[in-house]
C-alpha cells in the first residue's frame, strides 16, 4: 500500500517544482516531461504523451470490467509576472502559475498515484493532463488529435480551484457551469476630414457610437431576458488626430453566452446592427467574430454523480449542487461536448489569511488542498467504478 504521509510531501514537493518553472500555452514541453516522469514511476498506468502538442494520457485499468472515466487537469501558466517572493516563486519572467494549474496537475497525480497502487475497481480510469488551457486552444488541440478515438471515455470529469470559496466545499450545477468566450472586431470605414469641416466627412466615430448603444440592445431586446448575455465593447482605435475626423475606427469586444443558440443570436444581430448603421450613415463596415471557448455544459448524471461522492466526503453542508453560473470561460467544455461530464469548483480558501484571487500576481495554490483534491479523485472513482 502506498504510504500516505510521503505522497503528501511528495505533491507539495511536485506542486513546488511545477510552480518554479511555469510554462505558457503550447510550450508545456519540461512541465509534459515531468508529468510523464512521475507517471512512469506509478505502477500499472499506460503512459502516453504528445497528444495535440504536450498532452498527455494515463490509463489505469482496473481489477474488474465496467465503464472508462476520464479526469482532467490542466497544465499551463500565463503571461504575468509573480510578486509573491516565496522561495519556489517562479523563476521566470512574465511566466506565472497564478490560476493554479499547477494545483490542479499535482492533485490529479496524487489521484494517479492513489489508484494506482490498489487498482481494485471495475472499470477503467484516464488521467489527462491538458495543455494550453488559458487561451482555450489546448482542450480542442487534444479533441481534433483524435483524444476520444484513441482513448475512449463514457464520462469526463475535472475541477477549477476557488480561492474565494471556503475550504474544503464543493460547487457545481447542471447545465450551464462556465460561460461561452467570443471575442469581435468591428472595422468601421468612413471618410476623414478636418474636425473643423465634418460636413465633408463621413465620420465613422458617429457610428461607432450608435452602434455601441445599440448592441446593448442585444441583452435588453433580443436575447431571452432569463438567459445571462454579456456584450462588452473593450478597446476603440483610431486612425487620427485631435483636430482630424478619422477615416477608419476599430472596435474590439467580448461576449458571454450560456448557450450555443446566445451565441449565435449575438453574432447575426451584431452583423445586422453594423452593417445597417453604417449603410445609413454612408459608411461601411468589416466585422470579424470568434468562437474562442464553448460554454461548459454539465450534463445531470455526471452533476449527480459528483454531488453524491462530494457529500459523502465533506458532508452536505458543504456540497452546493445549483451554484451561480461563472463568467468566466473554461475550455473543458470541448471535452464535455464531446462526451457527458462535470466541471466543478473546490474551495482552496485560506481560513487564517489573505486570500488574494486568481489571475493576480500574488496569488499562490493553497498546498493544504492538494491532499484534499487527490482523495477526492481517488473516492469519486472508486465510488463510480464500485
Amino acid at each position: 500500500m502506498i504510504d500516505k504521509n510521503q505522497l503528501k510531501q511528495d505533491m507539495v514537493a511536485w506542486r513546488h517544482h511545477l510552480h518554479e518553472h511555469p510554462e505558457l500555452a503550447r510550450q508545456e514541453s519540461d512541465t509534459a516531461k515531468f508529468v510523464a516522469a512521475r507517471l512512469a514511476e506509478m505502477p500499472n498506468l499506460e503512459v502516453v504523451t504528445g497528444i495535440g502538442g504536450h498532452g498527455i494520457v494515463a490509463t489505469l485499468k482496473g481489477t474488474g470490467e465496467g465503464p472508462t472515466i476520464g479526469i482532467r487537469a490542466d497544465m499551463d501558466c500565463i503571461a504575468m509576472t509573480e510578486e509573491t517572493g516565496l522561495p519556489y516563486a517562479s523563476k521566470t519572467e512574465k511566466k506565472m502559475h497564478a490560476c493554479g494549474h499547477d494545483g490542479h496537475t499535482t492533485m490529479l497525480l496524487g489521484a494517479a498515484a492513489l489508484l494506482a497502487s490498489d487498482p481494485s475497481f471495475n472499470g477503467t480510469v484516464r488521467f489527462i493532463f491538458q495543455p494550453g488551457e488559458e487561451p482555450g486552444w489546448g482542450a480542442k488541440d487534444m479533441v481534433e488529435d483524435g483524444l476520444f478515438e484513441r482513448f475512449p471515455c463514457d464520462e469526463v470529469y475535472g475541477l477549477h480551484n476557488s480561492p474565494v470559496l471556503p475550504f474544503g466545499r464543493i460547487e457545481t450545477k447542471v447545465g450551464g457551469m462556465n460561460a461561452a468566450e467570443d471575442n469581435f472586431t468591428i472595422k468601421i470605414n468612413g471618410r476623414g476630414g478636418h474636425a473643423s469641416r465634418p460636413q465633408n466627412t463621413v465620420d465613422p466615430l458617429a457610428c461607432f457610437a450608435e452602434i455601441y448603444l445599440a448592441l446593448q440592445t442585444i441583452v435588453s431586446r433580443n436575447a431571452t431576458p432569463t438567459n445571462a448575455v454579456v456584450v462588452s465593447c473593450t478597446e476603440v482605435e483610431c486612425d487620427g488626430v485631435h483636430n482630424a475626423i478619422p477615416s477608419h475606427v476599430v472596435v474590439r469586444g467580448d461576449a458571454r453566452t450560456y448557450t450555443l443558440e446566445d451565441s449565435a443570436l449575438i453574432e447575426a444581430r451584431m452583423r445586422e446592427i453594423c452593417e445597417h448603421v453604417c449603410a445609413m450613415n454612408g459608411a461601411t463596415c468589416e466585422v470579424t467574430y470568434t468562437h474562442e471557448f464553448l460554454p461548459v455544459i454539465n450534463n445531470k448524471a455526471c452533476v449527480g454523480k459528483v454531488v453524491d461522492a462530494a457529500r459523502k466526503c465533506f458532508g452536505a453542508e458543504n456540497v452546493d449542487d445549483d451554484c451561480p453560473a461563472s463568467t468566466g470561460s473554461e475550455d473543458f467544455s470541448y471535452f464535455a461536448n464531446c462526451v457527458p461530464g462535470c466541471f466543478f469548483n473546490l474551495g482552496t480558501a485560506r481560513p487564517d489569511a489573505e486570500n488574494f484571487p486568481l489571475h493576480n500576481p500574488h496569488y499562490d495554490f493553497n498546498d493544504d488542498a492538494l491532499e484534499v483534491g487527490a482523495s477526492f479523485w481517488d473516492f469519486f472513482a472508486r465510488e463510480l467504478l464500485k
